[in-house]
């Protein structure tokens, strides 16, 4: 009976093994691949953004006393104002004098840290350093485009302006 019951089953299909390993061959190769893919995608992004993290560092540095000086402008804009004061007595002088000493120092830290006076009275006008904030008609003695008076000193830091010169240009 059990030859009989092997003839009613019907046929299993024979299964190649050959045909069988060369497709999990094939398989296993085509996940390697999209592993091997993602890999170097993230080895990429690591690098670009190692790239990027150094990039942003070196601008960090170079640029590290932009914000100070930034902050020291106006206090050396006061002591200008407070040396325009005309004075008379003893008293007022000394104190004078002693502006005078406080702003040459703070003049000289400014220039040791690379910070800059533009210049601008007489020059031609330039958006990128100067803030035109009125403008008068141009004669001969003021050439058209060229700033005629500086109402506010501008500065800059290395390559960068901290604060263009508020000027008065001629049109």
């Amino acid at each position: 009976m059990s030859e009989e019951k092997k003839k009613k089953q019907p046929e299993e299909k024979k299964v190649d093994p050959v045909k069988e390993l060369t497709e999990k061959v094939a398989e296993l190769t085509k996940e390697r691949d999209e592993l091997e893919n993602k890999y170097l995608r993230s080895q990429a992004e690591i690098q670009n953004a190692q790239k990027r993290y150094t990039k942003e560092r070196e601008q960090l540095i170079k640029y590290e006393s932009q914000k100070l000086g930034s902050e020291i402008l106006p206090a050396v804009d006061n002591l200008e104002r407070a040396l325009a004061v005309e004075v008379d007595d003893e008293a007022a002088k000394q104190l004078k004098k002693g502006v005078e000493m406080t702003l040459e120092l703070l003049v000289k830290s400014l220039k040791d840290q690379q910070i800059e006076e533009i210049s601008a009275s007489g020059e031609k006008f330039d958006p990128a350093l100067h803030q035109a904030v009125q403008t008068i008609e141009a004669t001969d003695e003021h050439p058209k485009d060229t700033v005629v008076q500086v109402l506010q000193k501008g500065y800059r830091y290395k390559d960068r302006t901290l604060r263009p010169a508020m000027v008065v240009v001629a049109q």
